[in-house]
């Protein structure tokens, strides 16, 4: 979340930036800022009812054992006085904090100064191009005809077992979804990434963490006996490996991989566009979480992105990138590309990834700090990416790489699969 301190320093620039979210900030910011007076005004009477309420008591002590018993009863009586006024202000302060931080928590970060002006996904603002987009053979299918044509996953078995957007992956199909998890873990880690293996539920304090709670809590599976949470993305629990920590500047920067399954309740609406692998409730992605220098994070995201760039060109699969506008920007992101590949079967972009910078809004929220060269705590910045997610991936593979004969393999990923054709 944003800091009080440097909403009050950069009122004016935040309300401007926050508007590419379309955002009427002003009225917002200025109240998170007097409820921050409040508790600094708050906090300053209740410390200085508490030093006089000390004093008053060892003033009382000396005047017991001086004998004069009378004055150090009406002593007595103003502390008592001065104790109701205590409680009264510890009330105030905790009150005011709570809805401070409440306040706080419903405010999105601050786009960076080149994240561009738009409302919705029509305004994203393509950058880069990659890859022969492939011609493909008289009665080429989509990806779902084509898994239920060579057995390789089972949309309605996955129906009957749980219910829309619950795929069973078979054969050929699991190998493939197997042998992807494996080379993005093996091309992570090849890169520096250090991998661990994560809890797939997640307690409350990991969903605030990251950002997820509140915004996205009716999106977000809950096991309501344990009050616990099945995770969106591996980013919540691998990130959150770090919450409440100091580190050495040392340290830095700080790069973990993770594969985990992701479960999203809302699915989106109906119709092609989200048929087959397009849209799930439950699916597979492999992710990459950095912490870094706040001078560094920036050069650190423009290494996210190449990394990505060279995943996609071994799978020779045609993609795009995209500086995401403000109004499709995600609530916890100053700055996000998207990863586009184009599905030859469906004759549309797919979403596959996305990288992006929090710089230091959710390390605010994790307490997640450094101690820099001149020995201070300092905010460290937060990043994340998808390396990749499966499904549309997959679906890519599928799609572009079909002939009449079969659905040839990725020479990259043959020795994980052990087959080089699925016929």
């Amino acid at each position: 979340m944003l800091q009080v301190a440097q909403i009050r320093e950069n009122l004016e620039a935040y309300t401007a930036a926050l508007a590419k979210r379309n955002i009427e900030a002003a009225p917002i910011l200025e109240k998170a800022v007097a409820l921050d007076e409040t508790r600094k005004s708050t906090q300053a009477t209740l410390d200085a009812k508490l030093a006089e309420s000390n004093k008053l008591s060892k003033e009382i002590g000396m005047l017991f054992k001086s004998g004069k018993g009378a004055e150090a009863n009406e002593l007595k009586a103003k502390t008592g006085t001065l104790k109701e006024e205590t409680k009264e202000l510890g009330e105030l302060l905790n009150t005011t904090i709570e809805e401070l931080n409440a306040l706080l928590y419903t405010i999105p970060n601050v786009p960076n100064d080149t994240v561009p002006t738009g409302n919705s996904e029509e305004d994203n603002e393509e950058i880069f191009v990659e890859g022969d987009i492939p011609t493909l053979h008289e009665g080429a299918l989509p990806h779902w005809e084509l898994a239920k044509k060579y057995d390789l996953i089972d949309f309605e078995l996955g129906v009957k077992i749980a219910g829309a957007g619950f795929p069973v992956y078979k054969g050929k199909g699991a190998r493939l979804q197997r042998a992807l998890i494996n080379y993005f873990l093996d091309k992570n880690t090849e890169a520096g990434y250090k991998e661990v293996q994560v809890p797939h539920l997640v307690n409350e304090a990991s969903g605030y963490g990251t950002g997820q709670l509140p915004d996205k809590e009716g999106q977000m599976y809950h096991v309501t006996g344990d009050d616990l949470y099945l995770i969106p993305t591996a980013e919540v629990p691998v990130t959150n490996i770090l919450r409440g920590e100091l580190l050495q500047e040392s340290d830095l920067p700080v790069t973990y991989t993770g594969y985990t399954p992701c479960f999203r309740r809302e699915a989106g609406s109906y119709g092609a566009h989200v048929r087959g692998l397009n849209r799930l409730h439950q699916f597979d992605k492999v992710e990459i979480v950095r912490v870094e220098k706040p001078e560094n994070s920036y050069v650190a995201l423009d290494g996210m992105v190449e990394h990505i760039k060279e995943i996609l060109r071994e799978l020779k699969l045609p993609y795009r990138i995209l500086r995401l506008c403000g109004g499709d920007l995600g609530f916890t992101a100053a700055l996000t590309f998207d990863f586009e590949l184009f599905s030859a079967g469906q004759d549309r972009w797919l979403e596959i990834s996305s990288a992006s910078n929090f710089e230091t809004y959710q390390a605010n929220r994790l307490k997640l700090r450094f101690k820099n060269s001149e020995g201070k705590n300092q905010l460290a910045h937060t990043l994340n990416g998808s390396s990749l997610a499966l499904p549309r991936v997959l679906a890519g593979i599928l799609e572009n790489y079909q002939t009449a004969d079969g659905i040839k393999i990725p020479e990259v990923l043959v020795p994980y699969c052990g087959f080089d054709i699925i016929d």
